[in-house]
């Protein structure tokens, strides 16, 4: 069905009120239908049990006592719903009648529909019908049949039969209608939140939908669809950061390199200074290959689902591993670096993202700590899980810094120490790496006196 929202709003709900009107319209129509039969039959039951008082029963001769009192009641009264009485012998045949009769008889249903009501005809008109037997000394002697005209309660059965057939389709085309404009009122906020979205594009993505007064369903859709532009327009951002930070980062060693080149054939040089100046390009070469190698990483973080290697490691021998690969750099700032991971067992973690996290961690510890200071490396358990703690003396990091320190290329305070070679990846890669095994990174620092990083696997 090619129904519009708004019109198959409207008809769910003339459907749903269909069948309600439907079951309370014939819930009407049977209990009315009841208590008018049930009236007649009280009524039948009282009169043919009243005039069996006044039978009379002479050898094989049934008849009423008091005929001419009752004819000439007749004359002086106007009956409205008359009722005819009659009686019959055992075999059937006519003993006497009320006077109302004249010439017709009541039909005898036979012996099958003794003492039940139902409906039958006398002289082409429907009336209702009892037949009651007629007991002498234990021995069913006749029978008195009491009838009543069923002509007028059937014309008030068929009007309101008819009456509320009528009413059904007139209720429920107006109900459409109805139905219809609320809907299209309650659907004001989607059509404003379809407007706004359809204008909405990437030069424009600061316009959010307007929220509805009243705080329901709709209002929370046009808020989260306004969380979700909050996010797009984010992401957007930081991609456009990210790629200007790349390429700045790519950039100043390439501009490095073409200027090294380029002072390097200006004239003719001693070996000596082609060897350095060879030197200075491979470490430019080097570092773009190491900022590129970083992108390539986070690219494949963000383009597919990490997943966790199968490979497991102690977190002890992991640590060691990094320590031993930056024994130079330890060396050369005179650091002491302190390794506490006693009394602490079945530290197998991922070796991959652990090492990966821990890895940049630790040579930050390193590069940012202060000459003949100290790196502190110590795990303990906790409720929720292993926590590794990488402790330095070194510069610290601004408050307001602390949630930046995980973006893609930021580094706090970068002009103050510029003779600390990075380009601000090495934490994003962590943080990458951690949600990939359900790992956090936790960061305490306090500037000129060192940062503590916690990592909980």
């Amino acid at each position: 069905m090619n129904l519009s929202f708004k019109n198959r709003l409207a008809f769910y709900y003339m459907l749903a009120t269909a069948i309600i009107m439907a079951m309370v319209f014939s819930i009407v129509y049977f209990i009315v239908q009841n208590t008018v039969y049930q009236n007649l039959d009280n009524m039948l039951s009282f009169e043919a049990r009243k005039h069996t008082k006044e039978i009379k029963i002479k050898e094989n001769s049934l008849y009423f006592t008091h005929k001419e009192e009752w004819e000439e009641l007749e004359h002086r009264e106007v009956h409205i719903n008359p009722v005819f009485i009659q009686i019959i012998d055992a075999s059937g045949r006519l003993m006497d009648k009320s006077p109302n009769l004249k010439n017709e008889e009541l039909p005898f249903e036979g012996t099958k529909k003794l003492g039940e009501n139902f409906n039958a005809k006398l002289n082409n008109h429907s009336i209702r019908q009892v037949q009651i037997p007629i007991e002498h000394h234990e021995e069913i002697k006749g029978y008195i049949i009491a009838a009543m005209s069923l002509e007028d309660s059937k014309m008030v059965i068929l009007n309101l039969r008819n009456t509320l057939l009528i009413l059904f389709p007139i209720v429920l085309i107006g109900l459409f209608f109805v139905s219809r404009y609320l809907a299209g009122r309650s659907i004001i906020p989607i059509q404003n939140i379809t407007n706004t979205t359809n204008r909405i594009t990437k030069s424009t993505l600061n316009e959010r939908v307007t929220l509805p007064r009243n705080k329901d369903e709709l209002y929370d859709l046009s808020a989260s669809i306004n969380e979700l532009l909050n996010r797009i327009e984010n992401t957007l951002q930081r991609e456009q950061q990210f790629t200007s930070d790349a390429s700045h980062e790519l950039r100043t060693p390439l501009s490095t390199l073409r200027g090294t080149l380029e002072v390097l054939i200006r004239k003719p040089r001693t070996q000596q200074e082609y060897e350095d100046k060879v030197k200075i390009s491979l470490s430019e070469v080097d570092k773009m290959t190491h900022t590129l190698e970083q992108l390539f990483l986070l690219a494949r973080f963000d383009s597919q689902k990490p997943t966790i290697q199968n490979e497991k490691e102690s977190l002890t021998k992991i640590v060691t591993k990094i320590i031993d690969s930056y024994s130079k750099a330890i060396s050369s700032k005179n650091l002491r670096v302190i390794f506490n991971s006693q009394g602490i067992k079945n530290d197998l973690v991922p070796y991959y993202y652990s090492h990966l996290i821990l890895d940049n961690i630790v040579l930050n510890a390193i590069k940012y700590s202060k000459d003949n200071s100290e790196v502190i490396i110590s795990f303990n358990r906790n409720e929720k899980g292993l926590v590794c703690a990488i402790k330095d003396e070194g510069i610290g990091i601004k408050k307001e810094d602390l949630e930046k320190v995980f973006n893609p290329f930021f580094r706090s305070d970068a002009l103050h120490h510029k003779d600390i070679i990075g380009n601000g990846l090495g934490l994003s890669i962590a943080k990458k790496a951690a949600l990939a095994i359900n790992a956090t990174i936790a960061v305490e620092s306090e500037l000129n006196k060192g940062t503590i990083f916690l990592v909980t696997f």
